[in-house]
């Protein structure tokens, strides 16, 4: 062998290149870049942001769940009482 390395190709291109493989030819081999990239950063911005605020209101759900199981187990032993 040469010891030429060959490009790794992530999991991302290869779903680029079954979606649109000129797309991935014009990225990946002419180095050109898609316009609009100012709104698929904006987008991604607004996803993360999404995501966080999803991940909080399970945060919350558990916690509620928490404090639920809490007050009727305090019902309860008051009411043994």
């Amino acid at each position: 062998m040469s010891g030429r390395r060959l490009p790794t190709i992530r999991a991302s291109e290869i779903g680029e290149y079954v979606y649109c493989a000129r797309a991935w030819w014009l990225r990946r081999v002419a180095g050109l870049e898609p316009e609009g990239r100012e709104r698929r950063e904006y987008g991604t911005a607004l996803h993360r942001r999404h995501a966080r605020s999803i991940a909080l209101s399970r945060l919350l759900l558990i916690i509620a769940a928490i404090l639920g199981a809490l007050a009727l187990a305090l019902l309860a032993s008051g009411a043994a009482g």
